[in-house]
């Protein structure tokens, strides 16, 4: 089971992925052999299904022109829950009084 947020975010992206393809007026089956996926499993990501690799995401990333993102969504420079608990150990667990 997965928490509702992402079960949300997996179909929001499903269906954006969705969305790109059907603009670029490609069918199912044509976007799916570029992808190298079956149409089954084409249609499972635009559905959000979890149980779709990450690389089929990926591949479907790619053809839209959106690949260089992937890289970007966990990037440590912008974890502020990480950069908030490293100050806090540097600072000892105090806060600052500015």
């Amino acid at each position: 089971m997965l928490p509702a947020p992402v079960e949300r975010a997996l179909r929001t992206l499903g269906e954006h992925l969705r969305v790109a393809r059907k603009r670029r007026h490609d069918t199912l089956a044509a976007f799916a052999e570029r992808m190298q996926v079956s149409v089954p499993t084409l249609q499972k990501m635009e559905k959000g299904d979890p149980t779709v690799s990450m690389g089929v995401y990926a591949s479907a990333l790619w053809l839209i022109g959106r690949v260089q993102f992937l890289g970007t969504i966990a990037d440590p420079a912008a974890d502020e829950t990480a950069l908030m608990l490293e100050l806090r150990n540097l600072t000892g667990g105090k806060q600052s009084k500015r």
